[in-house]
């Protein structure tokens, strides 16, 4: 009988492990998380960036320097107007009659000047003829003390030439004081005289209050918050209407204190306006502020601390100037105090972070025409 061949067992197929959908779920959220906070770090150092930035500009108070009432409004709200064009005017005819008014006081100081100058003539011939009365009056005088000596003469006429020489010295010293008097009446010149000099001073303060009458546009810009009215009086040195300079504004933008490790003034920048959206602007750092205000305010001498509720303290910003590359071609749509965003392309870019932020700023830029 031929032998039984068995036939060899099949090995057992284990069931195919089925993939765990939670644990792609979890490396994937877990890749986000961990390129997400990647991406922050790196743009922070390379590229840092913030949305809470707005549009700044030198803005004064203009107020006139003299006070008046108002006789013209020249412009009208929210104006652009160039430098040296007329806001105001006020009433010139106080300053007119002021003007006139110093001018007849100049007028009759030089006549009296003119007086004191004849009257200085006067006196100095005053003067010579009691020198030569004087001169006359010793040689008489001496003459009749010689006769005196020699017998020839009385002591009554010796008596009376003295008396004659005494009155002839006093009438010396008399017109002597009064040219010192009319010298200083006159002056050296017209030129130096005081009171000349105090009337040219008084008109000239008449003209230059007279030319301040006028209020003119210190630099170009834009007239806003008007509500100057003719008929309103208006004081030295009080605000009449605000104007912004429109030469040269700036974004301010804040940035946390981790992200400035990097800028330095010069670096090239990307700026957005939601004024304009789906437009961005290049510009560049122009400083970043050395300082701000921590809320730490004295009471009794003694710094007073805030109660923190907080597990992490909020992190501080630093404003950040950034100015458009060429100021010429700023935007007029925007307005001062318009919102603002900005990347900062820390040592002046080229580096695939750098690209990476610009090109999700780009994005942002058209993502405001949504909001």
């Amino acid at each position: 009988m031929p032998p039984v061949v068995e036939a060899e067992a099949e090995p057992e197929t284990k069931p195919a492990r089925r993939p765990n959908p939670a644990r792609k779920v979890a490396i994937a959220v877990l890749g986000i998380l961990f390129g997400g906070l990647g991406w922050h770090v790196a743009s922070d150092l390379l590229a840092p960036g913030s949305a809470t930035g707005s549009v700044t500009a030198f803005t004064a108070m203009v107020a006139p320097r003299t006070a008046g009432q108002v006789s013209a409004v020249l412009v009208a709200d929210n104006q652009f107007v160039k430098a040296g064009d007329q806001l105001f005017q006020l009433d010139l005819a106080p300053f007119d009659l002021a003007v006139r008014q110093a001018e007849a006081n100049l007028a009759q100081v030089l006549q009296t000047v003119d007086a004191s100058v004849v009257s200085l003539v006067s006196t100095e011939a005053k003067v010579e003829q009691a020198k030569a009365t004087l001169e006359s009056t010793q040689i008489t005088t001496q003459r009749t003390l010689d006769l005196f000596d020699r017998g020839l003469t009385s002591q009554a006429q010796v008596d009376t030439a003295n008396a004659q020489l005494a009155n002839a010295r006093s009438a010396l010293s008399a017109v002597q004081a009064d040219l010192d008097s009319a010298r200083v009446r006159a002056g050296t010149s017209e030129t130096v005289n005081p009171q000349v000099l105090a009337s040219q001073v008084q008109l000239e303060q008449a003209q230059l209050n007279r030319s301040f009458a006028t209020v003119t546009a210190p630099t170009d810009g834009v007239i806003t918050n008007l509500k100057l009215a003719v008929g309103q009086y208006v004081n030295a040195g009080s605000p009449a209407l605000t104007f912004i300079e429109s030469d040269s504004p700036w974004v301010v933008v804040d940035m946390r204190e981790n992200q400035l490790a990097n800028i330095q003034v010069g670096d090239p920048a990307s700026v957005l306006f939601d004024a304009l959206p789906g437009r961005s602007y290049e510009g560049r750092v122009r400083s970043v502020a050395w300082g701000i205000d921590t809320g730490r305010t004295a009471a009794n001498g003694l710094p007073q601390n805030q109660a923190m509720a907080r597990w992490f303290e909020p992190a501080r910003t630093i404003p950040v100037h950034i100015e458009l590359t060429d100021a010429q071609e700023w935007p007029r749509n925007v307005r001062v105090g318009s919102k603002a965003s900005a990347v900062v392309f820390a040592n002046g870019g080229g580096n695939p972070v750098s690209a990476v932020a610009s090109f999700l700023q780009t994005i942002q830029s058209y993502l405001s025409y949504l909001y």
